[in-house]
């Protein structure tokens, strides 16, 4: 079992905790709605734990795994997790893309949210959710 195996296991457990000790130290997390990517452990941490509070009834629907290029252009196994959840009462699918880097760890994280209706509700809900932790200024 890979490191995005074990993340997905670790996600459809509840367990964020062992979810987030799959990524590097120096994870790039890609977020729908910030161009700049989230960086470091210690932030992507803090977004895990409002994502935790504010998607409802999470669940992943497909596995898609392979090899392609990071954001950065490098070559890595790759998973392309397909999930559905609920975001104030939005109906929300997505992607997680997931890149490993050489040591089994998550190196860069991307994720894609449909329709655009859903990724506003997820933008806005997981902002009040930084802020309200201090994790970005309000």
């Amino acid at each position: 079992m890979n490191a995005a195996e074990r993340f997905r296991r670790a996600i459809e457990a509840g367990d964020f905790d062992a979810a987030v000790d799959e990524f590097t130290a120096d994870i790039r997390f890609y977020s729908p709605v910030k161009f700049t990517p989230f960086e470091g452990i210690d932030t992507v941490r803090a977004l895990f734990r409002v994502l935790q509070r504010t998607f409802e009834d999470f669940r992943y629907v497909g596995d898609f795994p392979g090899r392609g290029q990071t954001p950065e252009g490098e070559d890595a196994d790759a998973h392309v997790l397909h999930f559905r959840t609920v975001v104030d009462g939005k109906q929300v699918e997505g992607i997680d893309l997931i890149h490993l880097d050489d040591e089994d760890r998550i190196s860069t994280f991307t994720v894609m949210i449909r329709p655009m209706s859903s990724l506003q509700v997820v933008s806005e809900a997981i902002y009040k959710g930084l802020v309200a932790d201090g994790v970005v200024p309000g």
